[in-house]
């Protein structure tokens, strides 16, 4: 691959006609994408690739925030720049729609009389709670402590970190592992079992890496809830944060646009609500899986795919450096 004229970062294979990148560093990334700069175009495959990406692995105890990452990183694209997070958002709120559609039969089921109304609107309640304080908490640590006197002083900014990715991979998997290897519970979760997935819920925000969806039900599992019960409360909590999350990201991308980084002409949200789409199919189908391999007793198999994943990002670390 060479670095052509048409402009910074333009660049394509020899003999071939040139061709854009998303890149700044004038290296070609591995697909065709869109103009140099803070462009959120991105080819169809890229977009496809993301989406089916960010589908399968949301649903599953693995991480699809580290998955789409490193996917990211190896199309040429930058993870902590506002349209790449934004198009992150849109992916999980397809997931998330998947989540919806599939777990109501069984949230109906809990809430048809009026005493589970009340005990899972407590229980969410107090686990929200606990993700807030516990994902706020660690937010202005993070980027008064740690991040103090970077150029960009935002949490987003570790979102692209390969080791650190690495290293959140390696605690889900081995906090999977241990949820795996304790034998099954049996009953339903109360307050403070909600205040602790909460915020366990809660550390899992920063770090891309650190499965959501694995972490809370390992918790619940190791607390000895049940494992529908633990599955139900994981997901539900998991529709009452992409809300949130979306208004936040929303308003970061709107705050990089007044500041002049990105323009909102160039398609922003065409290929987010494409992958939308594709991400809420390919989420359905992790779906199935997972209560598949979660009540046939194969929880810890997530966990040794969580190592592994560790290493591979690791290798990819030091390829890409």
């Amino acid at each position: 691959c060479r670095v052509s004229h048409d402009g910074p970062g333009a660049c394509s294979p020899p003999g071939a006609a040139p061709g854009p990148s998303f890149r700044r560093d004038g290296r070609c990334a591995l697909l065709p994408l869109a103009r140099e700069s803070y462009d959120a175009r991105v080819s169809f495959y890229a977009l496809a690739l993301l989406s089916v990406i960010q589908g399968l692995a949301e649903l599953l105890p693995v991480s699809s925030s580290a998955h789409v990452v490193v996917a990211e990183k190896l199309l040429g694209l930058d993870p902590s720049s506002p349209p790449m997070t934004f198009l992150l958002v849109m992916l999980h709120t397809g997931t998330t729609f998947a989540v919806i559609l599939y777990f109501w039969p069984r949230w109906k089921a809990r809430l048809s009389d009026a005493r589970g109304r009340r005990e899972a609107a407590r229980a969410a309640a107090i686990a929200t709670a606990a993700t807030g304080v516990v994902g706020l908490a660690l937010k202005h640590v993070i980027e008064h402590v740690f991040l103090r006197g970077a150029a960009h002083q935002e949490i987003e900014t570790l979102f692209s970190n390969l080791p650190l990715i690495a290293a959140a991979l390696a605690a889900a998997g081995l906090l999977t592992l241990w949820a795996g290897a304790r034998p099954a519970g049996a009953r339903e979760l109360d307050g403070r079992d909600a205040a602790l997935i909460g915020a366990v819920q809660g550390l899992c925000l920063p770090f891309r890496g650190f499965s959501r969806s694995g972490a809370t039900i390992s918790t619940a599992l190791l607390r000895g809830i049940s494992k529908s019960a633990a599955e139900d409360f994981s997901f539900a909590l998991a529709v009452i944060l992409t809300p949130p999350v979306v208004a936040r990201e929303t308003l970061r991308l709107l705050h990089a646009s007044t500041a002049g980084g990105i323009t909102w002409n160039t398609g922003l949200f065409a290929p987010g609500l494409a992958g939308m789409v594709l991400s809420f199919f390919a989420g359905l189908a992790a779906l199935r899986w997972l209560s598949s391999w979660l009540e046939s007793g194969r929880w810890r198999w997530f966990g040794w795919y969580c190592l592994a994943a560790s290493g591979a990002v690791l290798v990819a670390a030091s390829r890409l450096h």
